[in-house]
């Protein structure tokens, strides 16, 4: 018996008629563990949110270096670490990069998106469809998200993990006002403008990748219908002076900074793990760290492990992760 990898084509009605005109209708790779085809057995699932500017099918590429998901997966449940189970992997992308799996109208209805797949993948494959089953797990901006989950959608998951995820902006997200700048600078509204409409083209001509983040997450965290550019950026780009209202709504999706108004549903759950690697470049250690100590100040059960690695090609702790998920599903 093998596993197998199905790439289904998902439309999506929550997509549809987004601002930035992306594609509604998706590739949805979904992991079936060995046995799936002979038996009439159910399973737990496990959604997994890949990081900004990344498709849920990159965990599942041939790599040289490290095992795929595919691979990973089979060798937990063979080894016995992991019990058998369902994964799948969304493609969350937007022409931004990504729009941290939110409701935007800066970008579109990525939440939605998401519960829409729950309940397709639920339709149509032979899950256990309750809460103590569904786990979301994610790294970096999916990491980020799987914890807005787990607060907000405690009905729908009880177990959440998260890797390096974006937590406690002020060393997270300041320390790229300054390269905005820079960009701005040189490039002025005009050139932002031309960044939003082709960023692809932008970005090949050497346009810094960290404007676009930027931008992409002031559409997320800021979103401005009114705004020529569809958002409003908490900071003025010729002084890099922080607007503190607008920064203020980022900070109202930082999980650090509201923690505390979901300290029941956090409580409600079967898992809460998230980690961080000790030289992480983007200073997510240090976020870590403050929502471990939240946590336990508000005695919400979670497990939380430092590594030693940074940010990039960590995804071999989703061995960690799984592991995990598997200890905590009730049988």
């Amino acid at each position: 018996m093998s596993s197998k990898l199905i790439v289904d084509i998902f439309p999506s009605k929550s997509l549809e008629g987004n601002p930035l005109g992306d594609p509604s209708t998706r590739k949805l790779p979904i992991y079936v563990p060995p046995g799936y085809e002979e038996g009439d057995q159910k399973y737990p699932v496990v959604y997994i949110l890949v990081g900004f500017a990344g498709r849920g099918q990159k965990l599942l590429n041939d790599s040289f270096w490290d095992e795929n998901m595919q691979d990973r997966m089979d060798r937990l449940i063979g080894e016995g670490k992991v019990k058998p189970m369902i994964l799948a992997f969304p493609d969350g992308t937007s022409r931004y990069g990504g729009a941290q799996y939110l409701n935007t109208p800066a970008q579109g209805n990525y939440q939605d998106y998401i519960l829409e797949i729950v309940d397709y993948v639920d339709s149509k494959y032979r899950t256990l469809a309750d809460k103590d089953h569904r786990s979301i797990a994610g790294f970096s901006s999916g990491g980020f998200s799987a914890l807005h989950f787990g607060m907000k959608f405690s009905n729908i998951f009880s177990m959440i993990a998260c890797h390096s995820g974006d937590n406690y902006f002020e060393m997270n997200y300041k320390p790229d006002i300054p390269k905005f700048c820079k960009y701005y600078e040189k490039a002025g509204p005009e050139g932002l403008m031309d960044l939003l409409e082709d960023p692809k083209a932008a970005i090949r001509k050497g346009t810094s990748f960290y404007a676009l983040a930027v931008a992409a997450m002031a559409a997320c965290y800021s979103p401005n219908p009114d705004s020529p550019f569809g958002f409003d950026l908490p900071f003025n780009p010729n002084t890099g002076e922080l607007h503190p209202e607008i920064w203020q709504k980022w900070l109202d999706h930082d999980p650090v900074e509201i923690v505390k108004d979901h300290t029941e549903a956090l409580k409600s759950l079967n898992l809460l793990f998230f980690d961080c690697g000790i030289y992480d470049e983007y200073n997510l250690l240090y976020g870590a760290r403050i929502l471990a100590e939240r946590l336990e100040k508000l005695d919400i059960p979670f497990q939380y492990e430092e590594f030693e690695d940074g940010h990039r090609n960590t995804e071999y702790r989703y061995a960690v992760s799984l592991q995990a998920i598997s200890d905590a599903i009730s049988d």
